[in-house]
């Protein structure tokens, strides 16, 4: 598979894989002269139109599933970029899909803390039932299944995510009721967030469009945040609170105990500026161990014994013999 499918110059941009690629699925709507006015709608937001690159490929993704070669052409056309340079952006964000997915993501979080509490045995059991590995599709087309680095709610893990809506504090049975209620067709409630709808329309979603007909759905619906609150209820009873924010210069710190010139040299004394400041670093040091620090950085300070730089016209010395080729480095040649 390439970096990009059918995308020649994304592989070689990108350095990824660039074996055969595989062929576009029969199936695989084509993108409309109605595509190309969203996308141009899109590139209006934006006062460069390059800018408007990352949300156009969302779009394209919400036609076809992926981001196919025909959506990186149409996006380089529009932008008046080349298609290596829309390979290379989406072939760097996880986000941005490589080859056809299923009608939902399904992301199980397998980093530290979702895995210390069974997200990994998640991930195990959903593979195993799917019949696939991370980024493969199941054969009936319902679920592309991934694991996650992080989802940012280590508070409600482990964590499922379906088209990146929330799945909180899941363990393996609950997910496997999840994926197997998204492989009848069902589309159950995230424990937060919008309904659920599938992979196209939270892509559309993210190009700018609306991904439900009736906007009134669009609304959250009630989450339980015990979760989150739990760490401000406790501060409250304990009487804990964060510092005070800073508003101004008036409100920054010294600097670190050292004396002014040591940061604003003042010209006067007939040294050079760190040769001044260096000076100031010294008589500011405290403690013997500080002001051997400071010295022994001083641009004045004597070269370290043992340790001698090469001269700058010469060169430096390689004892006779002990040039490549020779010292048992190579055959030697005859006299």
């Amino acid at each position: 598979m390439s970096a990009l499918p059918g995308s020649i110059e994304g592989a070689l941009t990108t350095g990824l894989d660039d074996s055969p690629v595989l062929p576009a699925p029969a199936d695989l709507p084509p993108l409309t002269e109605q595509t190309r006015l969203e996308a141009r709608e899109i590139i209006a937001r934006y006062p460069v139109p390059r800018s408007a690159l990352l949300p156009m490929l969302h779009l394209v993704q919400s036609y076809q599933g992926y981001v196919s070669p025909e959506g990186v052409a149409l996006c380089a056309e529009e932008l008046g970029l080349t298609k290596a340079e829309v390979g290379a952006v989406a072939t760097f964000y996880t986000m941005y899909k490589r080859r056809p997915t299923g009608r939902h993501i399904v992301s199980v979080c397998t980093n530290t803390l979702c895995s210390v509490l069974g997200g990994q045995r998640i991930m195990d059991a959903l593979s195993a039932d799917l019949g696939v590995h991370h980024d493969e599709t199941a054969a009936d087309g319902s679920i592309t299944l991934e694991h996650a680095e992080c989802l940012a709610a280590c508070d409600y893990a482990p964590v499922v995510t379906v088209d990146y809506e929330f799945y909180d504090q899941q363990d393996v049975e609950s997910a496997r009721e999840l994926v197997a209620a998204l492989r009848r067709g069902e589309k159950p409630h995230p424990t937060r967030g919008a309904p659920l709808t599938d992979f196209r329309g939270v892509s559309r979603q993210l190009a700018g469009f609306n991904q439900y007909e009736d906007p009134r759905a669009a609304v959250d619906a009630p989450g339980n945040y015990e979760p989150t609150l739990i760490g401000l209820r406790l501060a409250e009873e304990r009487g804990e609170s964060a510092p005070a924010m800073t508003t101004g210069p008036e409100d920054q710190p010294a600097d670190a105990g050292e004396p002014r010139d040591t940061v604003r040299p003042s010209g006067d004394t007939g040294e050079t500026p760190g040769k001044e400041a260096a000076d100031a670093r010294v008589a500011a040091a405290d403690t013997p161990a500080e002001k051997a620090g400071a010295a022994g950085s001083h641009p004045d300070a004597p070269e370290p014994s043992g340790r001698s730089l090469a001269d700058s016209d010469d060169g430096t010395d390689t004892p006779a013999g002990s040039e490549p080729g020779t010292s048992g480095q190579g055959p030697q040649r005859e006299a």
